[in-house]
């Protein structure tokens, strides 16, 4: 078996444990998968629809039906652009904000009881597999305590 072809494997059966937390974050908050992924997107300021299905590759007609529906759940809102009024730009509400912090708590924590069962040895391991992963992409994973307004706020319990 290749090495790109274990990576994938290691990744996909990775996704589907941290889709049990997933489920408990969307019932606790109310608000589908899809729902999560979008504000996930929203997480650094408004975006236009367009800029929305783009980035959940969707097209535009399926993401306005999931934002009216976000809408209606009270996750999101649509708003005016402060710029042109003739825009309209899609924003996570503080409810929204609030859901997808619980799913990456829960991720976060799922993800922390599989390590601790590890080794120094492996954990150290783990995170130069991280370090590298990120280099070969290109960019290291944003810091979830990073605020939209720039400032730090911690989100850990």
């Amino acid at each position: 078996m290749s090495d790109g072809h274990r990576v994938l494997e290691s990744v996909r059966r990775l996704v589907r444990m941290l889709r049990v937390s997933d489920r408990a974050a969307q019932q606790q908050a109310g608000v589908s998968a899809a729902q999560l992924s979008a504000l996930s997107v929203l997480m650094s300021g408004p975006k236009t629809l367009g800029e929305l299905a783009t980035a959940e590759q969707v097209r535009a007609p399926t993401m306005s039906r999931l934002v009216s529906e976000m809408q209606r759940v009270g996750v999101a809102r649509k708003v005016a652009d402060r710029r042109d009024r003739r825009v309209v730009r899609v924003d996570a509400t503080a409810k929204g904000l609030r859901a997808l912090r619980r799913g990456r708590v829960m991720r976060i924590d799922a993800i922390e009881r599989l390590i601790a069962t590890r080794s120094a040895a492996d954990t150290r391991a783990l995170e130069l597999a991280v370090d590298l992963i990120e280099e070969m992409l290109g960019a290291r994973a944003a810091p979830w305590t990073a605020r939209r307004d720039g400032k730090k706020s911690p989100v850990r319990r």
